[in-house]
């Protein structure tokens, strides 16, 4: 009897031992991670809003800095930032449900949906050649134009595809990333609904995942807790808003115009873990590689996101994203059920140092284990 009471209290001292140790390397990971990005956002300068979520755990979420300058609004959970090319993902997500329920197919090509474009290359360009930057349009938009720069929508935008007379490759024979080709998912997704783009994101994808004050930029809109983007003023050691008005073709919704907070992504990855919006399959083969990037070492693109292969790590699935002043990381591990946010409102930072170091914290701390 001794022998079996002392063999439970050695069990249990080692139990307390063992998730004692675990508390200390997890505040270990959660002081570095603090350190890290404190260092980079001053409370009184345009700032960021860090999330990891384990699980469906948040297991480190602050905010640095200034959301909005005029303001003095601080930086946080609930802050909506533009997460500018993060919002391909959504775009592509709306397309291949409607693939799922039989409205498009992603093999369809460019000129069924758009007839008026002239050349005969837009047969052998298909929707998977949009999704996965390999189509070869290249980006020739008339940049002479100011007004037409910092006001032109997706439909303005991707107007010159109509006259377009020859691509910069074979389709599906190369990759080279380009936004106007995610543009034309605006009116391909309005055509294949039969609902306006707006409408459909918020009633199919938007509602169904959680997120009811995500929202696309219009000039005059509304948006709830609004981060305004910066650039650093060199003569005057001050920063200057950097957004609408500033940047060329901020306002295009289809390849980068979405406003969400780190909070309501967190629901965009739950929606796409639990398959509410599109099959388990289906998220795999878009996040499964199409085509290797070649100045990427260790990349290659899906539909709608990148995947970075790299020894020592789980495969990543991520994108990035840069408006005006915004500069935005959204980074899952899928298997090991790992969400990694980086939002800001401040473009002058090393956006991949600072993923590659809070993924090796994250090692560190041995979070990737489930």
């Amino acid at each position: 009897m001794k022998r079996l009471i002392l063999s439970a209290i050695l069990i249990s001292n080692l139990m307390i031992s063992c998730k004692s140790g675990q508390e200390d390397t997890n505040s270990v990971a959660i002081q570095k991670l603090d350190s890290l990005f404190s260092s980079q956002y001053p409370a009184d300068e345009p700032g960021a809003t860090i999330l990891i979520l384990r699980g469906d755990s948040v297991i480190f979420g602050k905010g640095y800095g200034i959301a909005d300058m005029e303001t003095n609004e601080p930086a946080g959970g609930e802050t909506f930032y533009n997460i500018a090319s993060v919002s391909k993902q959504f775009s592509g997500v709306a397309l291949m449900m409607l693939a799922q329920e039989g409205k498009l197919s992603l093999d369809d090509n460019v000129k069924k949906w758009f007839p008026h474009f002239k050349a005969p290359f837009y047969e052998k360009i298909t929707l998977r050649h949009l999704l996965s930057h390999t189509s070869g349009i290249p980006d020739s938009r008339d940049r002479t134009d100011r007004i037409f720069v910092t006001t032109a929508t997706d439909t303005l935008s991707y107007s010159y595809l109509e006259k377009l007379e020859e691509l910069n490759f074979e389709p599906g024979a190369s990759y080279e990333y380009m936004n106007p080709t995610f543009q034309l998912m605006y009116t391909i997704i309005e055509k294949a609904s039969g609902m306006q783009f707006d409408e459909f994101m918020r009633k199919r994808i938007f509602d169904p995942a959680g997120m009811k004050e995500a929202i696309y930029f219009e000039e005059g809109r509304e948006i709830p807790r609004m981060a305004h983007g910066y650039l650093e003023n060199k003569d005057s050691s001050g920063f200057m808003q950097f957004d609408y008005g500033e940047e060329s073709f901020f306002a295009t919704k289809a390849d980068g115009g979405l406003y969400t907070s780190v909070r309501e992504f967190v629901k965009w990855e739950q929606a796409l873990r639990n398959n509410i919006l599109i099959s388990e399959e289906t998220l795999r083969t878009a996040q499964t590689p199409k085509i290797a990037i070649a100045d990427m070492p260790g990349h290659s693109y899906g539909y709608g996101w990148f995947i970075e292969q790299r020894d020592g790590f789980p495969d990543k699935i991520y994108h990035t994203g840069d408006n005006g002043g915004f500069q935005i990381y959204a980074a899952r591990y899928p298997k090991e059920e790992i969400l990694i946010l980086i939002f800001s409102n401040r473009n002058d930072r090393n956006r991949e140092e600072n993923a590659q170091k809070t993924d090796e914290i994250i090692k560190e701390a041995g979070w990737f284990q489930q």
